[in-house]
């Protein structure tokens, strides 16, 4: 790995690893407050990383596609367990639960653009990196949250889509829990293989998927951090 290789994986790793760690200890404090300890008791509730990394899809997976600059950033953490028969308003609480995790993300990209403008304005190194640090974690938290808010189980977005829909719709969708990542999984990395090896055309809907929402999100966020300054 050269020395601008490292660099940038260096401006990434702090941003990926705060991110997916709120995340989760996102979804087992609201879990835990409303009724489920099942995170609480494992040790689910905290910032300490080490309890949340997966070292594959935290670090390898999401390293590699930053080192060979894929169009996109995919990974995974370990996820906090929730036992929803637990919570008090299972199907009410189930939203809530699931909606933390994005939540808390966005209010991070928030928080990151609030602070950017005190070291970008350095022409010195460590502001300088700390500066590229803050502004990695605008984009992935906003990766983040939107990629999860896609509506298919187990993604918190498909969780809160199976809160909210009538009973009939939610529950064909709740039973894509198990299958749910693994179909996701085919249609972002396999489907685009088929369309270039195969038919010879780009059927890579990621940017369809994530890019105009992430962006709009990111402007929005740019636009807020000003007015609050």
């Amino acid at each position: 790995m050269g020395l601008d290789s490292f660099y940038e994986v260096s401006t990434w790793v702090l941003p990926v690893i705060i991110a997916i760690t709120f995340h989760e200890a996102a979804h087992g404090f609201i879990a835990w407050r409303l009724g489920d300890d099942t995170a609480k008791l494992l040790g689910r509730v905290t910032f300490n990383p080490i309890k949340h990394i997966d070292p594959f899809g935290t670090i390898l997976l999401p390293g590699l596609l930053i080192l060979t600059r894929a169009p996109f950033l995919f990974g995974w953490a370990k996820p906090v367990p929730v036992n929803f028969h637990r919570l008090r308003h299972p199907r009410r609480d189930m939203i809530a639960v699931a909606a933390a995790g994005p939540g808390i993300n966005l209010l991070l990209a928030l928080v990151a653009a609030l602070i950017f403008p005190l070291f970008s304005r350095s022409t010195a190194a460590p502001p300088q990196w700390i500066a590229e640090n803050l502004a990695n974690a605008v984009w992935i938290n906003v990766i983040l949250a939107v990629f999860n808010l896609i509506p298919l189980p187990p993604l918190d977005g498909g969780r809160i889509a199976v809160g909210l829909l009538p009973e009939p719709l939610a529950r064909p969708l709740a039973r894509l829990e198990r299958t749910g990542m693994l179909l996701l999984i085919l249609v972002l990395f396999l489907l685009p293989l088929i369309g270039r090896e195969l038919l010879g055309r780009d059927l890579n809907i990621m940017p369809w998927l994530l890019g105009g929402p992430v962006e709009w999100l990111v402007g929005v966020i740019a636009r807020l951090s000003e007015m609050l300054q």
